[in-house]
């Protein structure tokens, strides 16, 4: 006859029951088979309550909103983009006619076209043009300050261009402006070359090839072009095809709209505007 004692160690079941020792375990799988498939009646039977339902309208809600903005702000983006790089009409024309060795043309680029650039770089499209004579010469091209302004004229010419992208060229032409009456010594190209880096042997050779034919047909070019707007003194702004303002003689003249920065900056944001109006009313 078993003990109390024996009896107590025994497992507490009821009467016929016995233990399947036998029985498989189940897998890890089958186990988080079981688990997400809990979770999914869960969510499915949660999502019929009143609370699911505003949880369910809330999100999508906030996606929708999301998804508005998000296309606001490629929206932006693009108009941006094209206001910035789309060509004319969108820029406006903007030109400095100058010598190399003029101090008048280092007061205008120093005072008003490059402060100016860093605003409007995005809005103009630039262009430097030289003042002097095209003759029958040898050289073929005669400059105000001599022949060594002719060849300052062309190194810059090279330089734009090579690197027709005017935040280079210009503040090049800026550096080399700064020290106008060392103009074209090798130092100083060299210098201004190295400073903006510009390829000192592609310049060279753009100003002597051809024996110096190339140079000397961009300079009489960009003289003709000078000639052909009318334009005589260094430095002469034109806006938009008009005379914006003259740099003579150490004064600034025939400056309607004013010869500082700012002002130059605020005539091309209006005539941008008044451009990109007649281009769409004429669309």
């Amino acid at each position: 006859m078993a003990s109390t004692t024996d009896m107590e160690k025994q497992p507490l079941l009821e009467a016929g029951d016995a233990v399947a020792t036998d029985a498989p375990e189940p897998t890890l799988a089958e186990l988080q088979s079981n688990i997400f498939t809990a979770q999914r009646a869960y969510m499915k039977a949660w999502s019929r309550t009143t609370s699911g339902k505003w949880h369910r309208r809330i999100m999508y809600s906030v996606t929708a909103f999301l998804l508005l903005v998000a296309a606001a702000c490629m929206a932006f983006i693009v108009t941006d983009s094209l206001d910035d790089d789309r060509p004319f009409p969108g820029r406006v024309p903007l030109e400095a006619h100058i010598m190399s060795r003029c101090p008048d043309a280092r007061d205008c680029l120093h005072d008003m076209i490059l402060p100016a650039m860093q605003e409007i770089s995005h809005k103009v499209d630039f262009k430097l043009s030289y003042i002097g004579n095209s003759t029958n010469n040898d050289d073929g091209v005669s400059c105000k300050h001599g022949q060594s302004e002719c060849l300052g004229d062309i190194v810059e010419l090279c330089a734009a261009s090579l690197y027709p992208d005017p935040k280079v060229y210009l503040g090049f032409v800026m550096c080399m402006t700064r020290d106008y009456e060392d103009i074209p010594d090798r130092s100083l190209v060299e210098d201004c070359a190295l400073e903006h880096g510009i390829s000192m042997a592609r310049l060279n050779k753009c100003a002597i090839d051809d024996d110096g034919a190339v140079g000397v047909d961009m300079l009489k070019a960009s003289f003709n072009r000078s000639s052909n707007a009318g334009v005589e003194k260094s430095c002469t702004v034109r806006l938009n095809g008009q005379v914006r303002c003259v740099r003579d003689n150490g004064t600034w003249t025939d400056c309607e709209g004013g010869s500082k920065a700012t002002d130059l900056v605020h005539d091309v944001m209006e005539q941008s505007r008044l451009n990109w109006e007649a281009y769409a009313n004429a669309a």
